[in-house]
């Protein structure tokens, strides 16, 4: 029978694999789950209306899903831990593939889609990380972990949470429910953060940031 003092390491070990331990209260809301205060709005479609496609009800940032676009922050960002929940509910639109991404570093002129790092939000492979709108010569990286992912992620009607650190030398990891599943680095290193609309019905809440110095 393990020993009390190699039960104790066990426990400091699970704890330090979950990834940065940072207290709560150290995040500050960037959605007040009221109405989209500090956000602005890009829809591929210029004669949709936005309230209809980002719909802040029940503390929550729910999108139906159409036309295609994204939200995104007033202010720029850098060198920051992001935390969101989300969820699928299961009144999805017919052939949905379940879809959203997270935009990150978000450079301008806002299209469908903008010059940004997107750690995906679709389902099946939630967290992997792209680079849009990058020329072919601009240095990235990315690792994905399928398993990792599998093991951690609950199903898509279901809360998930999502922690996206990104670091100011450009790098970037991803975890879902505590755990890593994806890390990246490319020469983009700040600019508003967003949230796509891409076909599915996804809710979001508790979007949250802790900046760092």
């Amino acid at each position: 029978m393990p020993s009390l003092l190699a039960r104790s390491l066990a426990v400091a070990l699970l704890v330090l694999s979950a990834g940065p331990a940072f207290a709560q209260d150290d995040f500050k809301p960037l959605f007040n789950g009221k109405d989209l205060t500090g956000w602005r709005t890009f829809l591929k479609d210029e004669k949709a209306d936005p309230a209809k496609s980002f719909v802040a009800k029940d503390g929550e940032l729910q999108v139906p899903g159409f036309p295609n676009g994204y939200v995104y922050t007033d202010k720029s960002y850098k060198n920051y831990v992001l935390q969101y929940s989300w969820t699928y509910p299961k009144n999805q639109p017919e052939k949905t593939t379940m879809n959203t991404g997270c935009l990150m570093h978000i450079h301008e002129p806002h299209k469908v889609w903008p010059h940004c790092v997107e750690p995906q939000g679709r389902y099946k492979d939630h967290g992997k990380i792209f680079f849009m709108g990058f020329a072919k010569e601009a240095k990235t990286e990315s690792k994905f972990d399928e398993e990792a992912l599998k093991k951690a992620i609950k199903p898509s009607h279901e809360w998930n949470t999502t922690e996206v650190t990104a670091n100011a030398d450009g790098s970037i990891e991803v975890r879902v429910n505590g755990t890593l599943v994806a890390t990246g680095k490319s020469p983009l290193t700040e600019g508003p953060i967003g949230f796509q609309s891409e076909a599915a019905r996804v809710h979001f809440k508790d979007i949250k940031i802790k900046e760092r110095k």
